[in-house]
């Protein structure tokens, strides 16, 4: 099982969600808000110091109104 941040495939799914953050306009302090965190919490996980929970990731793609099932694909 792979944990780490350093996945390659790990990586394109948090390249995916910076993608959609950046492309909707949103700033991380915005995303944070959006999720009810701090901007860092956004900033460490955008930047691979933190991985996201199923949890977390779902509300992160609720937050930038992605559908989570494409970044699943990403991983597969």
């Amino acid at each position: 099982m792979i944990k780490s941040t350093n996945h390659q495939d790990y990586q394109k799914l948090i390249a995916w969600l910076k993608k959609s953050r950046l492309e909707k306009g949103l700033t991380v302090r915005q995303l944070g808000e959006l999720l009810d965190e701090p901007f860092q919490f956004v900033s460490k996980i955008e930047n691979g110091q933190r991985n996201l929970s199923v949890h977390e990731y779902v509300q992160y793609c609720e937050a930038l109104e992605l559908d989570p099932a494409l970044g699943i694909k990403i991983l597969r």
